[in-house]
């Protein structure tokens, strides 16, 4: 990101660009139909990568923001969730049937899975703030962490197999969240811990000064 330094791009740039990419995605699979989804899971994973930008750019180029770090957090949330339920609304008629789910399941499923999933990612967002970026690396396995699963796309639309995909995120991710929601607790605590311990013996040594 180094050329875009000293130019009038910034990382809000960046962060719109994987906005307007993940939304096309988005609808692209919402779209139904072998092209369009896996047309839609190409521009998924772009948006992704460029999502990587912005952060870079302001790191590197000393542009870092608090609102565009909320920019940033809010236009994840909305990509996820409007991904998958892209995927649930154009899930083919074929699919529905041979998983025996009612009309509209799909999208409800998808909601589900995109709305926890978005949960996660702030929750993480919210365990580096605390602990650093090496404190997010609690939140995964095996060293897999929650966004890589949405470079799997192209491999899950040219399968065909959107549809279980989907239902699988929508027991999976809850299951997910619920261990990314203890971590998220036991790393606040802990870090509580050195706070209330400074306050008191701040509050210690202001009596102590008073007598």
């Amino acid at each position: 990101m180094t050329p875009l330094v000293d130019t009038w791009v910034t990382p809000n740039h960046l962060t719109t660009l994987r906005l307007l990419i993940g939304v096309a995605g988005a609808l692209c699979l919402a779209h139904g139909g072998f092209a369009w989804a896996n047309a839609g899971a190409l521009l998924i994973v772009l948006s992704n990568f460029v999502d990587h930008t912005d952060g870079e750019l302001a790191r590197v180029g000393g542009k870092s923001s608090r609102i565009g770090h909320f920019y940033d957090l809010a236009c994840d949330a909305l990509v996820t969730v409007m991904l998958f339920v892209g995927m649930g609304i154009g899930v083919g008629g074929a699919q529905i049937d041979a998983l025996k789910l009612a009309p509209g399941a799909p999208g409800a499923l998808g909601a589900v899975a995109g709305v926890v999933v978005a949960l996660i990612f702030f929750l993480r967002m919210r365990i580096e703030e605390m602990v650093g970026k090496a404190g997010t690396k609690q939140a995964s396995m095996g060293g897999f962490e929650t966004e890589d699963v949405l470079y799997l796309l192209p491999i899950v639309t040219l399968m065909n197999v959107v549809a279980p995909f989907v239902v699988v995120a929508s027991i999976g991710a809850p299951l997910f969240a619920a261990w990314v929601v203890i971590d998220y607790w036991r790393v606040a605590r802990r870090s509580a811990g050195p706070t209330a311990k400074a306050a008191s013996a701040s509050e210690s040594r202001q009596q102590w000064a008073g007598k």
